[in-house]
């Protein structure tokens, strides 16, 4: 139809402002609270986790200078399995809030695997770094410090919504 229109996928996108039903927050909520962080399955399943202010950036990038009737991957270049990332948070938090006794490795569990859970999300950003020379500004590491940091800081944010109705329920299997 000819609409000067571009295009992107990303991988997983983590950081400040994340809704807690998604696997990062719902590690750090669970885990402040003491309560089990739960993984599906035996933790292996493989995502490229994205920094929001990178993607944001890239999303920017991509408006003012990709090139119309194109498709840009914007991928984070931070491969972890579940285990490895819950793991890093629980030692982050080990850090900055340390527990009154163990680690907050310590309530991890593993629960049955969701049905057609993906093995692997990952993309190829060499598009945009290529065309466009971009690459994420903040490694994995960095990203989930900053967002530990900023849901300790941030309680009056994400408390009220916790009580929303099914917020922190398991998704994708039958009651």
């Amino acid at each position: 139809y000819g609409l000067p229109i571009v295009l992107t996928n990303c991988s997983n996108n983590y950081g400040p402002y994340h809704f807690p039903e998604k696997l990062v927050p719902t590690v750090i909520l669970n885990a402040i609270e003491g309560k089990r962080i739960p993984i599906y399955g035996n933790g292996s399943n493989i995502r490229d986790w994205l920094y929001v202010e990178d993607h944001a950036d890239a999303l920017l990038l991509v408006l003012q200078k990709g090139s119309i009737g194109r498709s840009y991957n914007i991928g984070g270049e931070n491969e972890l399995t579940n285990l490895e990332l819950v793991q890093s948070l629980c030692e982050i938090l080990d850090r900055a809030k340390p527990r009154s006794k163990g680690s907050y490795s310590d309530l991890i569990i593993f629960v049955e695997d969701r049905p057609g859970h993906d093995v692997r999300y990952s993309i190829d950003p060499s598009r945009i770094r290529q065309e466009l020379d971009w690459r994420p500004s903040i490694t994995v590491k960095e990203g989930l410090e900053k967002t530990v940091r900023w849901y300790l800081e941030n309680e009056a944010w994400w408390r009220p919504l916790l009580s929303r109705a099914g917020v922190g329920k398991r998704l994708g299997k039958k009651l």
